[in-house]
């Protein structure tokens, strides 16, 4: 019986684990669902027992299926350590804590993380290729934008404080920090419009800064676009199929030529 059900709990290769994962992904889009609507104060008045009933009976559901993996895992403490098990018990620990703290109860839409699982079930080992290749790419460019980011910082620290020189506290730049501050929104192109400069030089100085956002936005996404141009061509020379020697496209699972299952080397 317990071989049985890790089959049906853990396994994906299987009609049965299939169908038990597609289920449970439903149940956490419903519950997920639930807790946006118990958010809206009318819903919530409305229908507010309903709601409360609802999500006790997802959490009661997803509490026994949590106990479940635990019993039935060759190893538990490795599960419960685990990414999916962090995930799961963090899902139905804000639901107990509602009664006897408050607050805490629209941390329940937690649970959409596990619908992630959906890229285990579904095999998407493109999108899983693509997301390699994006996180090795950030790794690789992490100290250029880090770099990057410090004369940035520099910058809105510099442009702050000539802000700060040119309009005065009697224009609303009453500080440094606070003229940092509106550096910071007009150059992202945020513009938020609670502090605005009135004198020439300093409409002269937004407008330059507004231009140079442009540039600085463009940065980080040129060098992380490099790197994954760069890695995907490295990855190119390995993605050869070893049964008919055809060079397949990067990220692919099976040969486009001959269908054997891809190897990386």
């Amino acid at each position: 019986m317990r071989e049985k059900l890790h089959e049906i709990i853990f396994g994906t290769t299987t009609k049965a684990g299939r169908n038990f994962d597609l289920v449970l992904l439903m149940l956490i889009l419903i519950s997920v669902m639930i807790v946006l609507f118990d958010s809206v104060p009318e819903w919530r008045d409305a229908y507010g027992d309903e709601l409360y009933y609802l999500e006790w009976g997802f959490t009661i559901l997803f509490s026994i299926e949590y106990l479940l993996r635990i019993l039935i895992s060759p190893k538990p403490i490795k599960y419960v350590t685990s990414w999916w098990g962090i995930i799961d018990l963090i899902s139905i620990v804000p639901t107990f804590v509602t009664p006897f703290v408050s607050g805490y109860d629209s941390l329940r839409v937690v649970r959409a993380f596990r619908l992630l699982r959906i890229f285990r079930i579904l095999k998407l080992s493109r999108f899983t290729s693509e997301s390699q290749a994006l996180a090795h790419s950030l790794k690789a460019s992490y100290y250029k934008i880090m770099v990057f980011l410090f004369f940035v910082v520099m910058l809105m620290i510099f442009t702050g404080t000539v802000i700060y020189v040119i309009e005065g506290g009697q224009n609303g730049f009453d500080s440094i920090p606070e003229s940092i501050y509106w550096a910071i929104t007009t150059t992202t192109t945020v513009g938020y419009g609670d502090i605005t400069p009135t004198t020439v030089l300093g409409k002269l100085l937004a407008s330059l800064m507004m231009i140079t956002g442009y540039a600085i936005i463009a940065v980080p996404t040129g060098l992380i676009s490099v790197e994954m141009s760069r890695y995907k061509k490295d990855d190119s020379h390995d993605n050869q199929c070893e049964n008919c020697n055809h060079d397949n496209p990067f990220g692919s699972v099976f040969c486009n030529q001959c269908g054997e299952e891809m190897t990386k080397g």
